[in-house]
């Protein structure tokens, strides 16, 4: 085994080397290591790939289907998108000019962001949120702003956006970073809290880069895009991930005007040249003729999310009721004098049940914990169970 040679021990990239991994992943994997543990954390859902789906992927690699798509995803995949994203939300994009297939939202996340920061430019990020964003904008020599939000129920307001800029400069603040529904809170935004938004960013020289890749997963009412209310400026990220729980396929796009997508499209071929064959064709068959596929998990995570946000509450864990998603996210409280790391190490190591702490996700994710329910009702209930033992013994 190659040990580093002490010469190019420090030839480094400076912003990398002090980054640590994301604590979801951290987390998760330290938790995996306690025997008996009830594991909450990762989102990832617990359900199967859909069979047509899955038999799309078989029938490509069968008929050979194994030179490189173009760079951008297979023209047929991005029809299907298109095709895709006019039915459910009403936007129209050119698969041919408008659209880039990535290797999951992720990958779509770095080449916007790539593709907009300068050095010393910001990114406006209402926290608590998804935990790659901050690193992302940092490893790019941007400056992530996170803005708390839990004062406002976990939502980014109009009037704090407008202070935000202000106070960072206008002519220095280059994205907004958005998505919802919320990773980790549940939380979505309504026609009229967009709007608001809008109303801000759509004279002030910068982009919406809309996470919204929960957008099938929302309880009681349809998803909104941002994208339907401001498309020129609006970098919209989906993907199949969660939708049709092809989290290991690693299918995800952007979608926004033609002049930043071949901005953005650069990024991703010097990156990753194409997305996989097989993973291409079984997300033309998801959006094609599996539309409905995710209204059955719907229901099951909606029935997990009932139980579960009755119990915390019963416990004296305070939880609103999530609009989308499959996360809840609850206050701990302050008379257990525990910070959310301490918390989560506590009820892990005595309790036996694996959460995220809040300030995985942020500033604003201080003193809460994530329940990931993309986990069966059978483990959620023991692991209710085990919370209530351990709050009884704190």
């Amino acid at each position: 085994m190659p040990e580093l040679d002490s010469s190019v021990k420090n030839v480094v990239n400076e912003t990398l080397a002090p980054m640590g991994r994301s604590q979801i992943r951290i987390f998760a994997e330290k938790f995996a290591k306690i025997p008996g543990l009830i594991k909450l954390t990762l989102g990832e859902p617990d359900f199967n790939v859909p069979e047509h789906v899955k038999n799309a992927a078989i029938e490509s690699i069968k008929e050979n289907k194994s030179h490189y798509s173009d760079q951008t995803g297979f023209l047929s995949l991005r029809k299907a998108i298109s095709g895709y994203l006019d039915k459910q939300f009403d936007l129209q994009y050119d698969p041919a000019t408008e659209i880039i297939v990535t290797i999951g939202a992720t990958e779509a996340i770095f080449d916007s962001l790539a593709a907009i920061i300068n050095p010393g430019d910001k990114v406006i990020i209402p926290t608590p949120t998804f935990a790659l964003y901050i690193p992302i904008v940092k490893i790019l020599g941007g400056i992530p702003v996170q803005v708390n939000t839990t004062a406002d129920g976990f939502r980014l307001t109009g009037k704090k956006l407008e202070e935000v800029i202000e106070e960072e400069g206008p002519d220095k603040v280059k994205a907004l970073m958005l998505n919802f529904p919320g990773n980790p809170t549940g939380f979505v935004y309504s026609q009229a809290q967009l709007q608001e938004l809008v109303d801000v960013v759509k004279d002030k020289n910068m982009f919406v880069i809309s996470d919204e890749i929960y957008a099938e997963l929302t309880y009681g009412h349809k998803h909104i895009s941002l994208a339907k209310l401001l498309p020129g400026k609006t970098l919209l990220i989906n993907g199949l991930s969660k939708s049709h729980a092809m989290t290991g396929y690693r299918i995800g796009y952007v979608a926004g005007p033609k002049d930043f997508i071949t901005q953005a499209g650069k990024m991703h071929a010097f990156t990753v040249t194409a997305p996989s064959n097989p993973a291409q064709f079984a997300a033309q068959e998801a959006l094609e003729n599996g539309i409905d596929d995710p209204v059955a998990m719907k229901k099951v995570y909606q029935e997990r999310r009932d139980y579960l946000v009755e119990q915390l509450n019963n416990l004296g864990y305070e939880t609103k009721t999530p609009e989308g998603a499959f996360y809840t996210f609850s206050k701990i409280p302050e008379k257990f004098h525990l910070t959310s790391i301490e918390f989560a190490d506590k009820l892990a190591t005595e309790g036996l049940v694996g959460v995220t702490p809040g300030v995985a996700f942020g500033e604003g994710g201080e003193g809460h914990f994530r329940i990931s329910y993309a986990s069966s009702m059978e483990d959620i209930k023991e692991a209710m169970k085990r919370l209530r033992k351990f709050t009884e013994s704190l």
